[in-house]
């Protein structure tokens, strides 16, 4: 699992000390950089990332402001102080913050912040899991809740022919009709049945009884035209194609 993670701090040289530290870790990806706490904000609220890597002494909203904010969200991402100060290390739990990291970066410092991280969000998907499936064994729904025309419907499963992401929104199309999701594409994979579901691309997800026809296209990519009434063709990439292959033996 990769970590998302965004730098916060109002000095280049320092955001780039920062990026150049990280890269050395597998399991981050930055994503984004912020110089204060209104553009870290947006970006934040764009998108979902998984730690932010934030300066405290900044113009306008300081760090700590920005993590006491950010906790009003209702899925915070995990916040690690790296700062020049350390007399605000206590304030800085205070804003649940998972780790405070003085300047100038150590690496090993920084991988145990940054382990912290990865440590937590196991624990927590791990409870989470457990919960879900749980429930999931007590309660067995064969529909998804879609918006079409201002309500809300209950699709069959059966009747999805393909689901696709879009400006960051997912969709799923039927064979007659296109309508919106309040999932992600990996949270609508796991709902799916997996014998019969299918990624054939980072935005796509078919139901391999609706498709027609494969046709090759490039360099051991395909499309993959699908029965509903526009035809629909959906990629498939080089690698889930070998994956598919050796499903359908193709």
């Amino acid at each position: 699992m990769k970590l998302k993670a965004l730098i916060i701090d109002d000095e280049y040289p320092a955001r780039q000390e920062l990026r150049y530290a990280l890269s050395k870790f597998d399991n981050v990806e930055i994503v984004g950089e912020a110089a204060n706490a209104s553009e870290a904000l947006a970006l934040i609220k764009a998108l979902d990332y998984s730690v932010l890597f934030l300066d405290i002494s900044m113009p306008g909203m300081n760090g700590l402001e920005l993590g006491a904010a950010i906790q009003e969200m209702e899925k915070p991402p995990y916040v690690i102080f790296v700062t020049a100060y350390d007399e605000y290390a206590l304030k800085a739990f205070e804003v649940n913050a998972i780790d405070y990291i003085m300047k100038p970066i150590e690496e090993n410092r920084l991988r145990i912040a940054v382990n912290k991280v990865v440590k937590t969000t196991q624990d927590t998907g791990s409870r989470v899991q457990n919960g879900l499936d749980d429930e999931a064994a007590r309660i067995k729904i064969d529909r998804i809740p879609a918006d079409t025309n201002g309500k809300t419907v209950l699709v069959s499963l059966s009747d999805i022919v393909y689901a696709y992401t879009e400006q960051d929104a997912v969709y799923v199309k039927t064979f007659s009709d296109v309508l919106s999701t309040h999932f992600t594409l990996k949270e609508l994979e796991a709902r799916l049945d997996p014998g019969v579901f299918f990624r054939t691309h980072r935005c796509c997800l078919v139901n391999l009884r609706k498709v027609k026809e494969i046709i090759p296209f490039f360099n051991g990519t395909y499309t993959l035209v699908m029965d509903d009434t526009d035809r629909s063709e959906v990629p498939l990439s080089r690698a889930q194609a070998k994956k598919l292959r050796r499903i359908l033996g193709f």
